[in-house]
């Protein structure tokens, strides 16, 4: 048996390791075992700059020494308290924070401790919402083509990436999906919102069509559709959807688990694109991934629906039993104050230009046959190999980990970029440089 302090254990084989390819991984690890601000270091000792941001949640840095000492300070004064019918004063006081960069009346938070169990808060809140307002028929969800919510059984329904759902049977049944936004032939090299792509939205119409609102309880889609490929709304496409879910009385949830907490330059995506939501969903930045966390912001109108009866009755049966952990609360809170100290999202909103032209410089290289960026993500689409799809963005991804030094994630075969927003100009260049490298390294 390996040590408990072995660094690159010797048996790899009893840990099944998620959306990865377990056989590949064993046969030539990629051994993370230290992390400190825009940076990991591997297990055989270099040092690779994070373009990744661990995966879309380290905003604010690794091992933050604010973020670190609230951490073990929660841990000594208090490790766990129990979620229902008693409270720790640290959840409220993180919800309380969390409401008051959401927009409009988007004023309470119920706690996660995930993405995907955020989506399914919100969808389950969303059906009760209906149905305590007498209109129980409204249990229709509708998600979107190349969507990404989650792995729980609702946020691979109403999600639309394919290889997260064939093996799984059907899981919810009254889902349908809008059309997926991405149109490489009028969307290619786009910066920001691209200016083709806001009709889709009148699809929802179409679908109202076939199913009667009145069926209908939610939509659910990203800002930006960050898991499939960096798919950022096109313009009016979030306006149009806002207008078409007021008209039918559908609710609108947007996931923010990779797009809220500075990642698109503001707080959350939806005051950047100027549309108040029903629910936000976050996670990831909440914590800068530091504590498992996630959660659903929701208008103060949905809250207060639920709000009658006795008041010594449970008004929605949910919940988790780290709901509002207090580690992840007390790292939360820590966290924001980084953000808000160090004025990160200014500093993401500062660069995005220059991020955008670092990598559209990679326009040209072998192979790329797309390029998108927003906030401060980037994704550079290579020509998939004719007979394995996949392969070459998998090749780019090792060539950067063992020969180029920098960590980054691939979505098939594009090459997806979001650094920690400390970040400067010299890390744009550096990760840049080395992802240029690795994408001539395997042509």
């Amino acid at each position: 048996m390996a040590s408990a302090t072995t660094t690159v254990p010797n048996d790899l084989e009893a840990f099944w390791m998620p959306f990865t390819a377990n056989r590949s991984f064993k046969k030539a690890p990629r051994m993370l075992v230290r992390a400190k601000d825009m940076h990991y270091w591997s297990g055989d000792g270099r040092k690779l700059i994070d373009g990744a941001a661990g995966l879309w949640c380290v905003n604010a840095g690794h091992s933050r020494e604010p973020i670190v000492k609230a951490i073990q300070e929660q841990a000594a004064e208090m490790d766990f308290s129990p979620p229902f019918q008693f409270g720790n004063p640290k959840a409220f006081q993180l919800a309380t924070r969390v409401a008051a960069m959401a927009p409009g009346d988007l004023d309470h938070v119920f706690f996660a401790n995930s993405g995907s169990e955020a989506v399914d808060t919100a969808l389950k809140i969303a059906i009760a919402f209906h149905n305590v307002n007498g209109q129980g028929a409204r249990q229709r969800l509708i998600g979107r083509v190349r969507g990404y919510h989650g792995v729980g059984f609702g946020g691979i329904a109403v999600g639309g990436m394919v290889p997260n759902r064939k093996m799984f049977g059907s899981a919810l049944p009254a889902v349908d999906h809008l059309p997926a936004t991405y149109n490489r032939t009028e969307q290619a090299f786009s910066r920001g919102e691209p200016e083709w792509g806001g009709h889709l939205a009148d699809d929802l119409e179409n679908i109202v069509g076939l199913h009667d609102a009145s069926t209908i309880a939610a939509v659910i889609v990203e800002p930006m559709a960050g898991s499939t490929g960096v798919l950022p709304a096109p313009k009016g496409y979030l306006q149009k959807l806002r207008q078409i879910c007021d008209k039918y009385g559908i609710l609108l949830i947007f996931d923010e688990v990779i797009t809220g907490f500075g990642r698109l330059s503001a707080p959350f995506a939806a005051e950047r694109y100027g549309v108040v939501p029903d629910m936000i969903c976050f996670a990831k930045g909440v914590t800068s991934g530091t504590v498992p966390m996630g959660g659903v912001i929701v208008r103060r109108g949905i809250y207060e629906a639920f709000m009658k009866g006795p008041e010594h009755a449970v008004e929605l049966f949910h919940g988790y039993t780290y709901s509002a952990h207090p580690l992840a609360c007390a790292a939360g809170l820590a966290t924001l104050d980084v953000y808000e100290k160090e004025d990160l999202f200014g500093n993401a909103k500062r660069l995005e230009n220059r991020w955008a032209d670092a990598v559209h410089s990679l326009k040209g290289l072998p192979n790329v046959v797309d390029i998108r960026t927003i906030g401060i993500v980037g994704a550079i689409d290579l020509a998939p190999k004719p007979d394995a799809p996949g392969k070459r963005g998998f090749e780019v991804m090792d060539e950067t980990f063992h020969r180029q030094d920098v960590l980054i994630r691939i979505a098939g075969d594009s090459i997806v970029l979001s650094p920690p927003l400390m970040l400067n100009e010299n890390n744009i260049d550096e990760i840049i440089d080395k992802v240029g490298k690795a994408i001539k390294a395997i042509a």
